[in-house]
This record gives C-alpha cells, structure tokens and sequence, in this order.
C-alpha cells in the first residue's frame, strides 16, 4: 500500500509542475540519456518518447537531412510523412531558414504539409553539427496555439545536447 501512496503522491507533484518545471527535469533527463549513448538514431528515439510521454503531444520526431531532403527519422505518434524537401512545409522552411518556427495554427501556414489532418499547432526546431543543419525536431499538437517562447527556449536547448 505504501508503494502505491509514493506513486501517486509523484505523480501529482509531477502533474502540479508548470511547463518550465517540465522541461527543466526533461532537459536533465535527456542530458542523462545522450551523455551515455553516441548513437544518433537511439538518441533520437529516446528524446521522442521523453519529450512525447513529458507533455502528451500528439507527434513528436524527428527528421534527418539526407541526400538534400529531410527523411522521417524516430517519432512517435500516428504515421507521418517520410520526406520533406529543402524549404517545404514547416519542416522544410526551418531546415532553410535554420531557424525554429513556431505556428499557431497551421491552417495559416503558407506550404503547410498536412501528414495528420488532426495537427493543429506545429514547432520545429533545427539541429545543428559544424554550423549545419543536420536533422530537425518537429512536434505537432491537435490544439490550437500549444508552442510558445517557453518550448522554443527549452526545445532549442535540448537539441543542443545532440
């Protein structure tokens, strides 16, 4: 009995933490996990389930810049779609731009490529080796306006630690 009160006393502090307090115990976790694994793949699906199981997203994954296209990389989530050109789409303008991009409402989104009719809301964010850009994290929600400066700061400092 006592095992199951800590459970659940954990998991309501867990479920009491802000979205700050989120991404701070995520950002230490997913610097645990990288620091003991060099390879790209494993890490990437590991980051995905962290980050997917963390805030209950409704895709979380990655793309991998390969011969000069982006190529689905570890998600998870419903299917999606496996290639995305340079400067198409939200994945492809932030590979172009090498910038994050944060879309309230995709709908809105000039060249969106809808994967998932049921994607709302929409954050990518660039990895970067050697000042290139050599994958990005692509997150959607089914809501509207999910991503703010708060995902974008902790998001951006995560895919640093790749």
């Amino acid at each position: 009995m006592y095992v199951f009160f800590t459970i659940f006393a954990h998991n309501l502090s867990y479920f009491a933490m802000n979205k700050t307090e989120k991404y701070q115990l995520l950002y230490e976790q997913v610097k645990a996990l990288l620091n003991k694994e060099n390879d790209e793949i494993a890490n990437m699906a590991n980051v995905a389930a962290l980050i997917h199981e963390t805030f209950k997203f409704w895709w979380t994954g990655f793309y991998r810049v390969i011969d000069n296209e982006l190529v689905l990389g570890p998600f998870q989530g419903p299917v999606a779609c496996t290639r995305i050109a340079y400067s198409k789409g939200v994945c492809g303008t932030s590979w172009k731009e090498a910038q994050t991009i944060v879309v309230k409402n995709v709908h809105d989104f000039p060249g969106h490529i809808a994967c998932s009719s049921a994607s709302q809301s929409e954050i990518v964010v660039p990895i970067f080796k050697e000042n290139q850009v050599v994958a990005v994290l692509d997150i959607d929600s089914e809501r509207l306006a999910t991503f703010d400066e708060t995902d974008k700061e902790w998001l951006e400092k995560i895919v640093e630690l790749f």
